[in-house]
Parts: structure tokens; C-alpha cells; sequence
């Protein structure tokens, strides 16, 4: 990929707060006034995604934004299991019995907290539960600090195949500053540990815009990780959000400032394309004959809220604490809070503490958003079909809205539909928000992170 140009002042113009589009509508507009009696079982079977969120750490990395729980207890993991049962064994009566899985996430939190037994024990629970394809997808977030040899093992055991090791960044003054102190040779040994087992698929997770980033030491960071070979990358920017993470202000002075992010952020595009890598869009990156490259050049990729996915058109089904679920129409999410959590499930209820279900404009402008973040393109003549629309009537407003857009050279409309440039990839958030039927009338400070 050509070098991308990039003026100091679309940086200032597009650096606003904005929806990740993880769904649309965000999660921000999920209340606590859904109704459980929303949720019904299917009348035909659906293809699966099932989440779990196993939420403990054994310390708080101080850029993360995620549920977690901070403990030193390792006996946390074998109750919360037993939890995740009774949540399956309730959650099953609302999904077609001959519905089947196809990807399976663990998050966190750090999955790798839980020891080997208990991975193993929950892979048998999922298939105990769901008919789970041979082809299936099954990854898991890995810390490598508390990675094991036996831990590896029984992750395969359980069925898993695809890794993300957290590696964010290589420089140790970065992983000072944001307490998750790992040596490059850590990070090598679990990822041999991973080959070696036969896991089909390694992904490195790696932040930009972290505090005491700058090109020199990212561009080490970058070099470091090809070096290692992952089949995937995940290069997310941080998001700084105080007003949730208090603790992320211990290092607020230290931000690059949202110039130097973006030189970040072209740097690492520059970098992996050069190296052979197809820029997914937004943060992801894949060798060309991974799955999720070949998912972006067949149209059946999808975003969700593990970031991109290979498979378009599934139910996502989430579990434990804090897990948000998409299906039949619906949003609902987990209470975020432990004991809540417990209390709900033995009381045989499930802990649901808030949704929210899609109206008809939520469902077409969901697909108008999707197809621009995924596929980096609209074309009309699909979607209104698809949609049983007709599209550039229906969008009218939003895409009269777009010449800004188009004269910064971040879209190009065309006869047919209208395509996201290079440039455009950069602030594809800006883009997807002009589809964005709520930000008209919504003080968007405070409720979401800087698109830049």
C-alpha cells in the first residue's frame, strides 16, 4: 500500500468522539427497561458464535478498558465455572436445538487465569450444550505471563485452535507505564508453545497510542512481532476513557498527541502491507491465505464486539459477567457485577440487566454501517435489494451529507455505490457515523472514545 497523506488539519477536523460500531445501535442506547420476554427461541435453526467472558486478573494493566476482576484467589475460576453451567444449561432453552456453532471466543479478563482443568472442562460443557461444527473457529485471548505448557495443551484439548497473544507493545518503558512488564523472549516461548501444539492460527494483539509511544519505538515493537510471524494482527488504538477507568489518568501526560497517533497508525499499515499482510480494515491485518482475508475478498465479514469476525449472519450468543448477545433483533448484556451475576443464576433466572431490541431503521442502517466497515463499499443496487429498499432514496440525507467526505479524499461516490479510499480507512468511524441515525441530537463527549 502507497504511502497515505494525511494533513494536520483533517487530524484536528475528523478527531471527534465516536461509536466503534461494534452494533448499531451502539451499546450506549441499551437500556434497563428491555424486557426479557423479548427473547424467544428461533423458529429455525441459525448459524452459532458463542462469547465467554472469564473476567479475572491476577494484576490491572492500566490501559485496559474491559470488565475485569483483580485477584490473587486462583479458586475463583473453578466457582465462576460452575456458574457459566447454569447459564448455558438456562440460555440453551433460547436457541434452536439443532443450531450449530461455529466460533467460539474466550475473553477477558485473562482466560489463561483459569488452569488447565477447568478449560478443559469448559470446552466440554460448550459441546455438552450446543452441537459444535468440526470446522468451527475457536479462539482465545492469551496473556502470556500466565500462559503454561499444560495450559496450551488443554486448550487444544478443549477444541481451540485459534490464539491472541496480548503482546501490545515491546518497549519497556511502554510496559512500565502501563504495568504489563513482558520480555520479548516470553512472548517468542508462548507463541512457539502455540505452534507447536498445532494451533491453526496465531494472532498478536498490539495497541498504538499508548503512553511513551513514539515511531521509533512502535516501528521496534512492529518488528519485534513480524519477526515472530502471527497469521494475524489485531492493532487497536487506546482508547482513553477516564471517566470509566479512573486509573488511566496516571498517565494522561504522557498520550501521544493525536498527530503522532495517527503517524502510529500509518506507520503500522505501511509496515504489515509491506511485509505481505491485507490491511482488514480499521485494526485488523491477515496473511492472504487466512481465513480472514479471504472472509474480506468473499464479503462475509463481519464486526462484532470482539472486533472483526470471519462469518457473517450469526446469532452471537455471550456468557458470564459483563457478555453482550446479539440475536433475533435483539441486544441484551449481562450484568456487569459478580455477586448480581450469582444471584441471578441460582434464583434460575438469567442475568441479564440490559437490551435493547432493533427497530426497522436499526436494521437497515445496521447493514449500511456493516457494509462500510467490513467491505469498505456500498453498493446500491445490493443493499436495496437485500434491504427491499431503495437505497440512495432511503439514505438520501445521509449521503447528501457526504461531500466533505468526498473533496478530503475519504470516499470516492460512484454511479453504482460509493467506496471507502485509503485515506478513508484511516477515519472509517467518521464515515459509518454519517449512517448514524442517533449522533444528530446526542452529546457523543463522555460516551465514546476519539475516532483519531
Amino acid at each position: 500500500m502507497s504511502k497515505i497523506n494525511v494533513h494536520l488539519d483533517q487530524l484536528k477536523k475528523y478527531d471527534q468522539a465516536g461509536p466503534r460500531y461494534t452494533s448499531y445501535p451502539p451499546a450506549t442506547h441499551f437500556t434497563e427497561d428491555f424486557q426479557v420476554s423479548n427473547l424467544k427461541p428461533p423458529a429455525s435453526p441459525a448459524p452459532l458464535s458463542l462469547y465467554f467472558h472469564l473476567p479475572f486478573c491476577s494484576m490491572q494493566c492500566l490501559y485496559c478498558g474491559c470488565t475485569n476482576i483483580v485477584t490473587g484467589d486462583s479458586s475463583k475460576s473453578a466457582q465462576y465455572l460452575s456458574y457459566l453451567e447454569k447459564e448455558l444449561k438456562l440460555r440453551a432453552a433460547l436457541i434452536h436445538p439443532d443450531s450449530e456453532v461455529v466460533q467460539i471466543q474466550l475473553g477477558g479478563g485473562t482466560p489463561t487465569f483459569f488452569q488447565p482443568a477447568e478449560l478443559k472442562q469448559l470446552g466440554e460443557l460448550i459441546r455438552q450444550y450446543f452441537p459444535v461444527a468440526e470446522t468451527v473457529e475457536a479462539g482465545v485471548e492469551i496473556d502470556p505471563r500466565s500462559l503454561t505448557k499444560d495450559k496450551v495443551l488443554a486448550l487444544r484439548d478443549a477444541g481451540f485452535n485459534r490464539a491472541s497473544l496480548g503482546v501490545q507493545d515491546t518497549c519497556g518503558e511502554v510496559q512500565k507505564s502501563i504495568n504489563r512488564i513482558q520480555s520479548l523472549e516470553l512472548i517468542s516461548e508462548a507463541n512457539e508453545w502455540l505452534r507447536d501444539s498445532g494451533f491453526d492460527s496465531v494472532n498478536f494483539d498490539l495497541i498504538y497510542g499508548l503512553p511513551k509511544q513514539s515511531l521509533k519505538t512502535f516501528g521496534n515493537t512492529l518488528d519485534d512481532s513480524l519477526f515472530l510471524s502471527p497469521d494475524r494482527f489485531a492493532i487497536y488504538s487506546y482508547a482513553h476513557i477516564p471517566w470509566v477507568k479512573p486509573f488511566q489518568k496516571s498517565f494522561e501526560k504522557d498520550l501521544p498527541d493525536p498527530e503522532l497517533k495517527m503517524r502510529l497508525l500509518q506507520l503500522t499499515i505501511e509496515r504489515l502491507t509491506d511485509a505481505g499482510y491485507v490491511y482488514i480494515g480499521m485494526d485488523h491485518f491477515a496473511r492472504p491465505d487466512d481465513s480472514m482475508a479471504q472472509a474480506l475478498a468473499k464479503g462475509t465479514l463481519q464486526r462484532n464486539f470482539q472486533g472483526y469476525s470471519t462469518h457473517k449472519g450469526v446469532d452471537l450468543h455471550g456468557f458470564g459477567m459483563s457478555a453482550i448477545s446479539h440475536a433475533g433483533g435483539c441486544y441484551f448484556q449481562n450484568t456487569k457485577e459478580l455477586e448480581p451475576y450469582y444471584t441471578a443464576l441460582n434464583a434460575g433466572s438469567l442475568p441479564i440487566i440490559r437490551g435493547y431490541k432493533m427497530t426497522a431503521d436499526d436494521r437497515i442502517r445496521y447493514q449500511a454501517i456493516m457494509h462500510i466497515m467490513c467491505n469498505l463499499y456500498i453498493d446500491y443496487a445490493t443493499l436495496s435489494a437485500e434491504l427491499g429498499i431503495d437505497f440512495t432514496d432511503y439514505f438520501k440525507v445521509d449521503l447528501a451529507s457526504l461531500d466533505d467526505l468526498e473533496t478530503d479524499g475519504l470516499l470516492q461516490r460512484e454511479e453504482a455505490g460509493l467506496r471507502v479510499t485509503p485515506l478513508g480507512r484511516l477515519f472509517i468511524r467518521i464515515i459509518a457515523m454519517r449512517f448514524d441515525a442517533y449522533l444528530q441530537n446526542e452529546n457523543r463527549k463522555g460516551r465514546y472514545s476519539q475516532t483519531v
